[in-house]
């Protein structure tokens, strides 16, 4: 189990990796973000990605729940007030391989509630070429193990 005191500046955790499909993409698609250029072959050609592209959302979606799998589940998270950036930087495309890790920035204790504490992250996702397709700043709350004095 992870606590608020495990978490210090500098740390990088890998959160894994994602392969993504073309049904998937178009099943998302169709469900939360039904755009020509997410569904269709031909319109994503005549867009400015010239093909068929994950939607944003999909691949936000994607990456958090590498982060669910390989950090958040095993800790004492107590969820996140928010974001404070998401920058989508490539398309996805079918078959693109996403790789995903988290920098902690800060750990601040809470002043006004001793029993936990708030660390900022910064997550880069890259491609199977390397190349970063998206970035995230994020502040998620952790249980401490024990209240301070």
């Amino acid at each position: 189990m992870r606590y608020f005191e495990d978490f210090q500046v500098g740390q990088v955790h890998e959160l894994g990796s994602y392969e993504v499909t073309r049904e998937e993409i178009l099943a998302f698609a169709r469900q939360y973000d039904p755009q020509p250029f997410h569904l269709d072959e031909e319109a994503g050609r005549q867009s400015i990605f010239g093909g068929i592209i994950a939607s944003g959302w999909q691949t936000a979606a994607i990456c958090h729940r590498l982060l669910v799998g390989s950090l958040l589940a095993d800790s004492s998270s107590m969820g996140s007030p928010g974001l404070d950036e998401l920058r989508w930087l490539r398309p996805v495309r079918p078959g693109d391989t996403l790789s995903a890790r988290i920098e902690v920035l800060e750990a601040t204790p809470s002043r006004s509630k001793p029993d936990r504490g708030s660390v900022r992250t910064r997550m880069e996702v890259r491609n199977q070429q390397g190349e970063v397709v998206m970035t995230e700043n994020a502040l998620v709350l952790f249980r401490r193990r024990a209240p301070a004095p």
